[in-house]
């Protein structure tokens, strides 16, 4: 809801994880479209490939496509989700069913939530290798090893707009606009968290920041794809805005729960660890959600 990125909500027919999300690993195929590997052998015989020279090329290979989900599987998550914004915040238990049947059913379950979380999960993982090195080398350090140095002494507002770039490149895709959109909202949430300073940034408002990052993106991908523009909102601001309150601050006690129990593992994070980390972030806040939606529904 806090994102302008919310569109009318995916089609129940579309895959659990677009092949899209997780693209970065395929293999670049050669510019005339063959095999990069193609080519005649050293003796002046046939391809490595057995093939004669005169055979068309391969088709390069492409990842399958991905199973189409149940086309119903977001109908439990907005039903719900409109019954609670509909009370003005008052209907718990439908936020509890609204939540568990988006992790449980819509998402196809907490290790398939967090890989539909696609760039969020990059984006988090920028975030925190910056923070935790501003922690253990200064900010200013930190932020001449992105060539930002000019922002080092700045209000700490403008040093993350500064950041934007670098922790989620603008792009056209909708999961781009979520993790962009997620960062901006984090900055105006940094001063009601109490952190109003780069320098002597401490382990603990690293993980607060990270926290409110990744609580902002789930936000923003639950809205997206249950769709935001499809549920029943509160006319009045008020109640509209408290709705959404609630919203947020259920997902950040998952997250924050998810950050408690890896509190050992933040504190040893190294450069080559930190996306594995925000993954598994992610997957453990997702299933923390759940067992939260679950208890909600049933007024515990």
């Amino acid at each position: 809801m806090g994102t302008s990125s919310a569109f009318g909500g995916q089609s129940g027919g579309t895959p659990l994880v677009p092949s899209w999300l997780d693209d970065d690993g395929a293999p670049p195929a050669a510019p005339n479209g063959a095999p990069p590997d193609g080519g005649a052998s050293p003796d002046g015989g046939l391809p490595a490939d057995g093939a004669p020279p005169d055979a068309p090329p391969a088709p390069p290979v492409r990842p399958p496509v991905p199973p189409i989900a149940d086309p119903t599987r977001f109908s439990a998550a907005r039903n719900n989700f409109s019954r609670f914004a509909g009370s003005g915040g008052d209907d718990r238990r439908s936020l509890g069913r609204a939540v568990s049947h988006y992790v449980g059913s819509s998402a196809g379950g907490a290790r398939t939530a967090a890989a539909r979380m696609g760039s969020a999960r990059g984006a988090g993982s920028r975030l925190l290798g910056f923070l935790s090195d501003a922690v253990a080398r200064g900010a200013t350090e930190a932020l001449r090893a992105l060539n930002l140095d000019g922002l080092a002494g700045r209000p700490i507002e403008e040093i993350f707009l500064g950041l934007a770039d670098y922790v989620c490149p603008d792009g056209g895709s909708i999961d781009e606009g979520i993790a962009r959109e997620a960062f901006i909202e984090t900055i105006a949430d940094l001063a009601g968290a109490g952190i109003t300073d780069l320098d002597g940034l401490t382990a603990d408002q690293m993980q607060t920041v990270f926290e409110l990052y990744a609580t902002n993106a789930i936000e923003a991908r639950l809205c997206n794809d249950i769709g935001a523009k499809t549920v029943t909102l509160p006319t009045d601001s008020r109640e509209a805005a408290r709705v959404q309150a609630q919203l947020n601050d259920f997902i950040r006690r998952g997250v924050a729960d998810a950050l408690t129990t890896a509190r050992a593992a933040a504190a040893a994070l190294t450069p080559d660890r930190v996306l594995a980390f925000v993954g598994r972030i992610y997957e453990q806040a997702f299933g923390i959600l759940q067992i939260m939606g679950d208890v909600e529904a049933e007024g515990a």
